[in-house]
């Protein structure tokens, strides 16, 4: 099944409630007719596993009449009103990802297959796991993170850097099923994952940005896999600097103390997925598995959309793609 494929299958109109009390804007799907509203009510099919992609049968039923309607309104709407791929700026037709056209989402890169069996962290060469299957990087090895496991799933690269940009700084939202579903594409085989957490944004980040794309990536995965989600038990505590401009050394002292569990009660021996967009140093889910783990919990594992890169490992031709000022994203 195709990125594009896989989409479909996620794509619903979104709506966004708030819920400041406790920090959250939460994020849930409304489906297109009776039966899949019903079928919500009445409790999630459980997700099914096929050659190594998760997919939700209840979603692969697209409605023909519900998606030939929506396919006529989008060309009509693109005929008066042109829109352009975020990534090459060719004129968007039918494509089925907001914002990018399908040659550009299809360009997506792909992690190297040497990568530390810890952080995840891409070796340069191939040879560090070769003979030795298990190899670990050096600063994993020095000093072994929080956290069971990370998964870093696709460089940050264009054009899924530019989307992810879209998403968390320009608030479009409509990319957040889409790249759930790059997610959803690429998942390892997860056993016995007892909850799902998004790393948290804290409430005066949130009022400003007035979504947490992490929450929102989680929310996509939680529902494929059927595995339930804590929205607000990880939060956090201490509003931050943004981790975009700090060194890897001010990244530690800047998160130092950051999180808290409201109920450590609801994590005691619990196997945790936390979920984040970016992979920059590993800091911030390090400092969230830190915190779980100080509150009793059992195993962390980590997955992100994307991982930032060393130059000397991207290809010129993506090089080329990339903005003159390239932000770090993440932590």
């Amino acid at each position: 099944m195709g990125f594009g494929e896989l989409f479909q299958c996620h794509h619903r109109r979104s709506v966004l409630s708030d819920d400041w009390s406790t920090g959250v804007r939460s994020f849930s799907f409304v489906y297109h007719n009776k039966s899949e509203a019903d079928n919500l009510d009445t409790g999630r099919l459980a997700a099914i596993k096929r050659g190594g992609t998760y997919t939700d049968e209840r979603l692969s039923m697209a409605n023909p009449v519900t998606e030939s309607a929506s396919s006529l309104l989008r060309r009509a709407l693109r005929f008066f009103l042109p829109v352009h791929c975020s990534s090459c700026n060719s004129l968007l037709a039918d494509d089925p990802i907001p914002h990018f056209c399908s040659d550009c989402w299809s360009k997506i890169s792909l992690m190297p297959d040497s990568r530390c069996t810890r952080c995840d962290h891409p070796f340069p060469s191939s040879i560090a796991t070769t003979y030795s299957p298990h190899h670990v990087c050096q600063p994993c090895a020095e000093r072994p993170p929080s956290y069971t496991k990370a998964w870093t799933l696709y460089p940050y690269t264009p054009p899924l850097q530019h989307a992810i940009r879209l998403f968390k700084y320009q608030g479009k939202v409509s990319l957040a099923a889409p790249l759930a579903a790059l997610m959803i594409a690429r998942l390892p085989p997860l056993d016995s994952i007892d909850v799902i957490m998004p790393v948290p944004l804290h409430i005066e980040r949130l009022r400003q940005r007035e979504f947490n794309q992490s929450l929102l990536l989680a929310d996509g995965i939680g529902r494929n896999l059927d595995i339930p989600i804590a929205y607000t038990n990880l939060i956090r505590a201490i509003p931050t600097p943004a981790q975009t401009t700090l060194s890897r050394k001010s990244r530690l002292k800047n998160l130092r103390r950051a999180f808290a569990v409201r109920h450590p009660d609801a994590v005691v021996k619990k196997r945790i997925l936390l979920i984040d967009d970016v992979f920059t140093t590993g800091t911030t889910v390090n400092e969230c598995a830190k915190t779980l783990r100080k509150a009793g919990s059992g195993d962390v594992f980590v997955i992100t959309l994307g991982r930032t890169m060393d130059s000397t490992m991207i290809p010129d031709r993506i090089m080329a793609q990339r903005p003159p000022s390239l932000e770090l994203l993440g932590g």
